[in-house]
């Protein structure tokens, strides 16, 4: 069973978003990241693009298969982890945590999922 935290937001793309002010952190949910299996590459966008909700901005590459990464805000980059383009792996390991993929600075939050909403959609 995969550990869905209260605190952040889900899309059904299994992106989770922190909100901290008009800037919002942007991972790979646990579900999303033990159904990928080992992560072996991750491909991110740079510091100052622009990116529209809901195209792709990335994607993770496991020894399985390749997962896109959607925007689910629409906004700047402000900040793209390096650590986990340097070791994939870190977002099996810590999803959540040191596993966070993008920043974003957003104009305005778009409906997102809760936890038990997101729960319900990978029906755990």
């Amino acid at each position: 069973m995969s550990h869905v935290p209260d605190s952040l937001h889900y899309t059904s793309d299994h992106e989770w978003v922190q909100v901290a002010g008009d800037v919002a952190t942007i991972g790979i949910t646990q579900y999303a990241a033990d159904a990928l299996g080992d992560v072996v590459f991750v491909a991110l966008p740079k510091v100052g693009d622009s990116v529209q909700q809901g195209a792709i901005v990335g994607e993770v590459e496991s020894t399985k298969s390749v997962g896109e990464i959607f925007a689910p805000v629409a906004g700047e980059v402000v900040e793209a982890n390096s650590a986990v383009v340097d070791a994939p792996d870190t977002v099996n390991s810590d999803p959540y945590g040191d596993g966070w993929l993008i920043k974003v600075r957003f104009a305005e939050l778009p409906e997102l999922l809760d936890a038990t909403a997101y729960t319900a959609l990978i029906g755990e």
